[in-house]
């Protein structure tokens, strides 16, 4: 991919816990929109990826650069003020806080009146739930309004680490449809188990083995490689 089409430009980033390193010169590119999936066996480095561009995880080599300008050493809240939007796969809501409250909170540092308004347009099942607290809501829900959450900070590529995690098959299909609305307009970057679903998101898809990118091309390159299977296997 040219420079010039990469907002969220990834080189030879090495990354890890303590003593242990999981990613072993990861170099990927994220376009301007567009869906990209991280697929991988568990234990493979997904997580840590996300974690090192977002600034959980500090960098043990590499770069981590959004529109040109390198990002690797910023905190976290600089990072999303300049573009990137984070789902974790756990603890992505406030649970004790209200629909609304959490939303609130998302909305902090957004200076547009309907910004709210546009969330609850790409999820309307939140607004039905507004004044309902959080941690009560069902699998799927939690999910949406982290998504709804993170989406009102502006990104320009929004991260999300198994956004479909315990949720309902039904809701599943709608969280789907909603990512490749999304990815029309930002660019959407999705780890996730299930390969049909982050194909249908993704333009291009990157596996990761053992911490290294093992597979690389357009979602349909990937999905009929032959050596898929092998790298997603248990």
């Amino acid at each position: 991919m040219p420079d010039q089409d990469k907002y969220l430009d990834i080189q030879n980033v090495d990354a890890g816990y303590g003593r242990s390193q999981v990613l072993f010169g990861v170099t990927l590119g994220v376009p301007w929109r567009g869906g990209v999936a991280i697929l991988g066996r568990n234990g493979a480095g997904k997580t840590t990826l996300m974690k090192a561009i977002v600034g959980e995880l500090p960098l043990l080599g590499g770069s981590v650069s959004l529109d040109a300008r390198s990002v690797g050493q910023l905190p976290t809240e600089q990072r999303i003020r300049l573009g990137l939007g984070y789902v974790p796969q756990e603890h992505s809501v406030f649970g004790r806080l209200s629909v609304r409250d959490n939303l609130a909170v998302g909305a902090l540092t957004n200076r547009d009146s309907q910004a709210v308004n546009r969330v609850l347009e790409i999820f309307p099942k939140l607004g039905q739930r507004m004044d309902q607290v959080a941690g009560t809501l069902s699998g799927g829900e939690r999910k949406m309004l982290a998504i709804g959450r993170a989406l009102l900070s502006n990104p320009r590529v929004l991260l999300l680490d198994e956004p479909t995690e315990g949720v309902w098959i039904g809701v599943i299909e709608e969280i789907t449809e909603r990512l490749i609305l999304l990815a029309r307009e930002i660019a959407v970057v999705i780890v996730e188990q299930h390969l049909d679903l982050a194909l249908r998101v993704a333009d291009r898809a990157f596996v990761l083995d053992r911490g290294r990118v093992a597979l690389t091309g357009s979602a349909q390159e990937v999905r009929n490689d032959p050596r898929l299977l092998q790298y997603l296997a248990p």
